[in-house]
């Protein structure tokens, strides 16, 4: 018949497995929430609960005074006893953080005086992204925020109407009037100076025009006066050699 094996071994030796365990009760009474897989936290939670049920029968037994008397000194005097140092050993075994101890004993334990059982809260999340693994959060019911069970969502907006939406349309339309009528000018005095530029090249072409007529003009008029005076000058050699011959 098999014994000793319930639960998960984690894909971990007993004594990996233990020191994890010991590891996540730590971290779960320090920061009284936990995320980890959810193998983990079923594995944590009887483990961590056996831990919190020891230091509520510590507080019960401080309050009632049921503790045990200390044992007498060399001189034979008693020291009183006002606390439980038994269970604080027990629990030292597992949580051997000092702070986090004392926070088990000081402020877990009263908070939770009054729950039998039950210190402890599984929340399942949405798969861890890259391996898949399924993630739960574990933590302590008493230190956790208020639950009222209602699930709320946010609402959506509602769609404006169509009166609304054609309000700015309507408060737009007179501003780009303005910005129209600033623009009209510098156009038309663009237009001024295209125009006026043609009119002065034909100024230009027309003076010049009538410099070269000018000019063709006054060589017209110097030709013939040069061709009478080669005329003359032929007529006269021509006397001059009939009076040689005569």
């Amino acid at each position: 018949m098999i014994h000793r094996r319930v639960g998960r071994k984690l894909k971990r030796t007993w004594s990996h497995k233990k020191s994890l365990m010991c590891n996540l009760a730590t971290d779960l009474f320090l920061h009284k929430k936990l995320v980890t897989t959810e193998a983990k936290a079923k594995e944590l939670r009887p483990f961590a609960e056996s831990l919190i049920t020891r230091a509520r029968i510590a507080l019960r037994n401080e309050q009632n005074g049921n503790l045990p008397n200390a044992r007498p000194n060399k001189a034979g005097e008693v020291a009183t006893v006002s606390k439980d140092f038994v269970q604080r050993r027990q629990v030292g075994r597992f949580i051997r953080n000092k702070a986090v101890l004392q926070e088990l004993f000081d402020t877990i334990a009263p908070a939770v005086a009054t729950r039998d059982g039950g210190y402890t809260r599984i929340i399942k999340l949405s798969p861890r992204r890259g391996d898949a693994a399924r993630i739960a959060i574990i933590e302590l019911v008493d230190f956790s925020a208020a639950q009222d069970g209602v699930v709320r969502r946010k609402k959506k907006a509602a769609p404006a109407s169509k009166a609304k939406t054609s309000a700015p349309v309507e408060a737009i339309a007179p501003v780009a009037a303005p910005i129209v009528e600033e623009v009209a000018p510098e156009v038309e005095e663009v237009i001024e100076d295209t125009v006026e530029a043609p009119v002065d090249a034909v100024e230009i072409q027309t003076e010049t025009t009538e410099t070269a007529e000018t000019s063709e003009e006054t060589a017209v008029e110097e030709a013939p006066a040069g061709d009478d005076a080669t005329t003359d000058s032929a007529e006269a050699s021509a006397d001059g050699g009939d009076a040689s011959a005569e």
